[in-house]
């Protein structure tokens, strides 16, 4: 049975001291600690026990710059309140939220497995593996953008990858902690000190959207410039706006496109490239209206990978010889020659009968977009 208790009592808060990792045994409110797992800007990460339920959790406990003042503490539980609720099995489980002697802490799923970052270390995907993470991470942003949470910090050490391919999102909610955490931030480098110090993250450099590095308000649609990001490393192997400096880094991101996927990755199929470039448009309008419109292009282009698959490697698979190029020169010179006749045939159809004007039907009056489209053998 889930534990879905987010209100813990609220002991006084006693920052932090701890500059080592805390041993074996330690408790935190209800929770034992057995080991460390990790540590970065949202905090360090421990398994513990649940000694009332007796389960495995991940605890996290929070950078004391993160919890401040008591309005700050109200507005971390209702962020872990909502995220709590997201129940959604692309998205890691928050159990519940306290105080200790070491700072406040949340309780969470454990998930066993690697993070994005981890797997991205050998290199960039395989198409398939990369359209089922990449459905998968989909699916939980929509689930959550759908309930008006919205991430802030996806990045791969935010993605997990169970052995079974299952994908988990982490730390819904604490971005948003953060921000106000730092109070509103206007200029550039007051945002970028923001992003760069520890436990003070609005979001990561090399991942933020453009609205967020200039310091201008993000919705849902900063989670998909992120999200664009990362299929972009996952299927190149390469960060989209890596550069040699935090500042031109964010620079990049504002006003520069990273090197087009065509010559980066020859052969990604052109569907997931256009998916890539509208997520990763700079003016959030043209992006995705909704983010299930965008789980739900990923979900088509992995069912229809095998057709797309035969189509780009049926002649760029084949080994370049001089009997091939002749026969591409012969084919090249066959398709002009054919274009021209063809060509010839209208002018000359369009002198002998009088012009008519297309006619269409209106089918639906419904608004949205068009992911994918079939023209029948009868023309319909």
């Amino acid at each position: 049975m889930r534990d879905s208790r987010i209100d813990a009592p609220r002991a006084p808060r006693v920052a932090s001291t701890i500059t080592m990792p805390l041993a074996s045994g330690a408790r935190l409110g209800p929770y034992e600690v057995i080991a460390p797992i990790g540590a970065g800007g949202m905090g360090e990460v421990y398994r513990a026990r649940d000694t009332r339920l007796n389960r495995t959790v991940a605890l996290k406990i929070l950078p004391p710059e993160l919890i401040t003042t008591p309005d700050v503490r109200s507005r971390f539980e209702q962020e872990a309140r909502a995220a709590s609720a997201l129940n959604h099995p692309n998205i890691v489980t928050i159990y519940d939220v306290g105080d200790s002697e070491f700072g406040a802490y949340i309780a969470m799923e454990l998930v066993d497995g690697k993070t994005l970052r981890q797997v991205l270390a050998d290199g960039p995907l395989p198409t398939r593996k990369l359209l089922q993470a990449a459905g998968q991470i989909g699916d939980g942003l929509a689930k959550a953008h759908g309930a008006g949470i919205v991430h802030r910090d996806l990045k791969p050490e935010n993605v997990m990858i169970t052995r079974d391919g299952l994908v988990k999102i982490l730390d819904f909610g604490l971005a948003k902690l953060a921000e106000t955490s730092v109070g509103s931030r206007k200029t550039l480098d007051e945002t970028t000190l923001a992003r760069t110090a520890p436990g003070l993250l609005l979001g990561t450099v090399g991942y933020m959207s453009p609205e967020q590095a200039s310091g201008q308000t993000a919705d849902y649609r900063a989670d998909q410039f992120s999200f664009g990001a990362i299929l972009y490393e996952m299927t190149t192997g390469k960060r989209a706006f890596q550069r040699g400096t935090p500042v031109e880094t964010l620079s990049a991101i504002i006003r520069q496109e990273p090197e087009p996927l065509a010559v980066a990755m020859p052969r990604t199929p052109p569907p997931l490239r256009w998916i890539i470039d509208r997520c990763l448009a700079k003016a959030p309008d043209d992006r995705y209206a909704s983010t299930r419109d965008l789980a739900r292009e990923l979900q088509s282009l992995l069912e229809h990978l095998p057709e797309l698959e035969i189509s780009t490697s049926a002649i760029g698979a084949m080994p370049e010889t001089p009997v091939l190029r002749r026969r591409r020169g012969l084919i090249a010179a066959g398709v002009l020659v054919a274009g021209g006749a063809l060509l010839a045939a209208a002018l000359l159809l369009g002198r002998a009968t009088p012009a008519t004007r297309p006619v269409f039907r209106q089918l639906t009056f419904r608004h949205g977009n068009i992911s994918g489209a079939r023209f029948a053998a009868d023309g319909q």
